[in-house]
């Protein structure tokens, strides 16, 4: 290969990658499954080598495709960065800001995202924000790999490649709902409470889940959503962040068990990759954040 291929490949060779195939790439992409296909066969021949497997099995990249993704992302991730900055130097924001965040915390007023958003938007039209909501780990690997530039949540684990700021902790208590037996107990053994039907959270690990004083669950979830409606059916108890649950608390259809035992905080953290944090658009994020935070 005599010169480097087009970032438009590139990119297309992302988006496949990240939605696992031509057919889910569609849309994002706004080009249909054969231009796909095309762009991907100029890329690989400009390339000297095969990115992916198609097949009854599914899709799956090659060893070489992985490693490629990888180095790509970082390209990639590097030259917006740069596009931002050198828009930057001229006294205007441009490009892309890619936004993530925990599921829930647009009840949080500790969190006052959209307050920082709004004003972001207005002082800078030219910027394209894109929000996404995703798990503490999806979060991480979405900073870490440059499709996300600035995360904000909870994070058990913290990659070196990652810096962490910290930003408050959130109240979570556990709850159970107005249909399950312990609802009208006043009384109640701490053992009882660890032994009931539990619903834990896909990222909690086997340690996080002993450390909220359950040896087991019984039911998974993958956003507080879906853990509300699991623990207003009654056949649950779980746990929920004040500010989310409160509503329901407030129409005596949730109530908090044993507050002084099961009740814990979250430490929440914005996560830049390292080297990032001075880019234009994330400086000025972080800054509207902090600020809407100290009020």
């Amino acid at each position: 290969m005599s010169t480097p291929p087009d970032f438009k490949l590139l990119r297309i060779f992302v988006c496949v990658a990240r939605h696992q195939g031509f057919a889910k790439a569609q849309q994002e992409l706004n080009l249909t499954t054969s231009a796909i296909s095309t762009y991907m066969g100029q890329l690989e021949t400009r390339l000297g080598f095969k990115l992916c497997e198609r097949g009854r099995g599914g899709f799956s990249l090659t060893e070489r495709g992985e490693r490629l993704l990888t180095e790509t992302q970082r390209l990639l991730g590097e030259l917006d960065g740069f596009g931002a900055y050198a828009a930057s130097l001229k006294g205007d924001l441009q490009g892309t800001l890619k936004l993530g965040v925990l599921d829930s915390t647009v009840t949080d007023p500790t969190l006052p995202l959209p307050d920082a958003i709004g004003v972001f938007c207005q002082r800078y039209p030219a910027v394209h924000l894109s929000l996404f909501v995703k798990s503490p780990y999806e979060l991480q690997e979405g900073v870490l790999n440059n499709e996300l530039d600035l995360a904000m949540g909870f994070f058990p684990t913290r990659p070196p490649g990652l810096v962490f700021q910290p930003l408050y902790r959130e109240q979570q208590w556990l709850y159970c709902s107005d249909r399950h037996p312990m609802y009208g107990q006043r009384q109640i053994p701490e053992a009882l409470v660890s032994d009931l039907n539990m619903v834990r959270r896909s990222y909690w690990s086997q340690t996080e889940l002993g450390r909220h004083g359950f040896k087991h669950s019984v039911a998974t979830v993958e956003s507080m959503e879906a853990q509300l409606i699991l623990i207003l059916s009654g056949g649950y108890v779980g746990y929920l962040p004040e500010h989310y649950a409160q509503p329901w608390v407030d129409q005596a259809r949730l109530r908090v068990l044993l507050p002084a035992a099961f009740g814990y905080q979250s430490q929440f953290m914005l996560a830049t990759r390292r080297g990032r944090g001075r880019e234009a658009p994330i400086q000025v994020m972080k800054e509207l954040l902090l600020r809407k935070m100290r009020g």
